[in-house]
């Protein structure tokens, strides 16, 4: 294997651990919910600022409300897992073609 082909690895795997760290964040806002938090925290706020923008467009496509339950973040965290499969498998195709 070439050494762009390992580099296409490497920026694979970094991509894929970035996606990993999202989908963490998103499962712990998630939980968050559950026990009405500060919402002064800046914890708090950081983790509702960067998953809302995620929550609002999964809300456009699809309705996520049911009884007074969102399941926005088991569609954002099963799309996100089938992006890392796809980003695997074109990466690991594209380093091997190198």
């Amino acid at each position: 294997m070439s050494d762009l082909g390992v580099a296409i690895l490497q920026l694979g795997g970094l991509l894929t651990g970035l996606i990993n760290i999202y989908i963490w964040v998103v499962i712990i806002a998630a939980l968050l919910s559950f026990v009405n938090p500060d919402p002064y925290n800046p914890i708090v706020q950081f983790l509702y600022r960067v998953t809302q923008p995620a929550y609002a467009f999964v809300g456009r496509l699809f309705k996520t409300n049911f009884n007074g339950l969102d399941l926005a973040p088991l569609v954002i965290v099963i799309g996100l897992q089938v992006l890392i499969i796809i980003i695997n498998y074109l990466v690991s195709t594209l380093a091997q073609a190198l």
